[in-house]
């Protein structure tokens, strides 16, 4: 036989009560029942933890020094249950999240992560910029819940949903020919004799692919003059005159001298970020975070 929660509960009714009876009726159970659970606590103890007689009940000096204890290990318990049942909710905890270098200038972004801190104070919200296949690789082996991302083909065990439209645009110097001709957008294969200024294959991001995309389906293949693995390294290359850029609408927000953002008007042009998560992830957290932004991205439109 071993000491439980039950014996230290009715216990410490008894020592606030000094009274069996009044301990009994407080606990919902008859006085006899009550004495005998009090009995078996102080044979599993081996000491005497109230003094009884006819007319009163008092604690020993065991009783005393048992009573502080048994107080603070009722309250860890319940704090315990407090912390699984906030956990469970979604109150507590830490979310990691990823995002490639654009999402921070897409103005639902800091939106959402304002709202997410304020909403839910306790929860340790981590925050890392990942490329695409960094991101993949993270939200498989567990060490990642959320993935902000561009779109493209993801394995099966992961799940996206379209955030918010992102698309392409030409980043020109500002005196650039196709930059200075009054019109709403250009056509990819007038991009054909330019020197491009892309990411490095290595970043991995999905921005690469598509731009090779485009080129194939407008009938060239793109002449690489400088690769960088930053977006506002790339626009300022593009300033230096070491050719054109295709980066993401966003990328208007980064204010370079001498920089134009082009539209191309072309349909594979279009680009949208998702929120990525694993299929089998039922995390609150992730669902919160999840509704916090497509809040945002709805407020933005």
């Amino acid at each position: 036989m071993s000491v439980e929660l039950r014996h230290l509960r009715y216990f410490i009714a008894v020592a606030d009560e000094l009274h069996f009876s009044r301990a009994a009726e407080r606990l919902g159970m008859s006085q006899p029942p009550l004495s005998q659970q009090i009995r078996d606590l102080e044979s599993m103890l081996g000491v005497r933890l109230l003094r009884r007689t006819n007319r009163r009940v008092e604690l020993t000096d065991a009783g005393r020094a048992y009573l502080d204890a048994a107080r603070d290990i009722i309250a860890r318990v319940d704090d315990a249950g407090d912390v699984a049942r906030r956990a469970e909710r979604g109150e507590i905890g830490e979310l990691q999240v990823a995002f490639t270098r654009s999402t921070p200038l897409i103005e639902s972004f800091p939106r959402a992560i304002r709202a997410f801190r304020e909403a839910y104070p306790a929860v340790r919200l981590v925050l890392v910029e990942r490329n695409t296949l960094q991101q993949i690789e993270s939200l498989l082996d567990g060490s990642q819940q959320v993935g902000l991302l561009r779109g493209g083909h993801l394995p099966a065990p992961l799940v996206s949903q379209t955030l918010v439209s992102d698309p392409l645009v030409a980043v020109l110097r500002a005196d650039h020919p196709l930059a200075t001709r009054k019109r709403k957008g250009l056509r990819m294969e007038e991009l054909a004799d330019e020197h491009f200024v892309v990411f490095s294959r290595g970043a991995g991001t999905g921005v690469y692919d598509q731009l090779l995309t485009m080129c194939r389906n407008a009938g060239f293949m793109p002449r690489i003059a400088q690769e960088a693995g930053e977006s506002s390294t790339m626009v300022s290359l593009v300033a230096a005159g070491l050719g054109v850029a295709v980066l993401p609408e966003s990328m208007r927000h980064v204010h370079i001298k001498g920089i134009a953002y082009v539209a191309i008007d072309s349909p594979d042009s279009a680009s949208q970020l998702h929120l990525v998560h694993r299929r089998d992830d039922t995390s609150p957290l992730v669902k919160a975070f999840a509704k916090l932004m497509f809040d945002a991205a709805d407020t933005s439109r």
